[in-house]
């Protein structure tokens, strides 16, 4: 299993990182060949599901995540969000913390990523790969401009 960390400290509330870094939509402008579907109408919680579908036309893969805990910063605690990614393709977890800190917050991003048909070898590979992509997602979200709620 390949395994990544990103951590990148903000000025940002605790409560506008999470905004930002739970807003799945909004992670697909920054991931090439990606968009993201998000149900309608809900908020996202314990139970939501939501689809990364990466490809160009019928060339591709969905990565179906579920989020299994939501907790939202609040009063001086950390916000915890766990996903558990359950594709044909992508199998593992992530975790997306955001501890307040005393000038903003911190943003701790930790992923376990499995993908079918590719050797253990590759999971440096992968590892080093998924650090930068979403490294750069991460700033992305976070140092990109300030959008309205939705």
């Amino acid at each position: 299993m390949a395994v990544f960390r990103i951590e990148r400290f903000t000025s940002l509330p605790a409560a506008e990182a999470w905004r930002r870094v739970t807003d799945w939509e909004r992670h697909a402008a920054h991931v090439p060949l990606t968009r993201i579907s998000v149900p309608a109408g809900q908020p996202t919680g314990t139970g939501t599901v939501f689809v990364a579908r990466t490809g160009v036309g019928p060339l591709g893969f969905d990565d179906p995540m579920e989020v299994v805990r939501w907790t939202p910063p609040e009063a001086g605690r950390a916000g915890l969000c766990r996903l558990e990614k359950r594709g044909s393709v992508v199998l593992g977890r992530a975790s997306i913390d955001v501890y307040p800190t005393e000038c903003g917050s911190h943003v701790v991003w930790v992923e376990e990523l499995r993908v079918r048909l590719l050797p253990q070898w590759g999971d440096p590979l992968i590892a080093g790969s998924g650090r930068r992509l979403f490294g750069r997602v991460l700033v992305g979200l976070l140092d990109g401009p300030v959008l309205p709620h939705r």
